[in-house]
């Protein structure tokens, strides 16, 4: 069984980020219906939100928040590759 987690990221735009996994999907995530509650709603920033770095096999950031790598994976949009 391999366990997920995040081998990329970097910022989109509003609240999405481009992530590649180590399953070699990769592809886009939009975070926005997700940033609720004590510790995610403060991402609503959106300089807070582009100030994620990768730590523990996936996206974090300064206030302690994260999202476990398989939720990011099930979430994942995958871009079509441009031929």
């Amino acid at each position: 069984m391999m366990f997920i987690h995040v081998t990329q990221a970097r910022y989109v735009g509003d609240y999405r980020l481009w992530l590649a996994f180590n399953d070699g999907a990769a592809g886009e995530v939009d975070l926005a219906s997700e940033l609720y509650g004590e510790l995610f709603a403060p991402l609503k920033d959106p300089l807070l939100f582009r100030s994620f770095r990768l730590e523990g096999h996936t996206v974090a950031w300064d206030n302690g928040a994260d999202f476990a790598p398989e939720f990011l994976r099930e979430r994942l949009v995958v871009q079509a590759s441009a031929a």
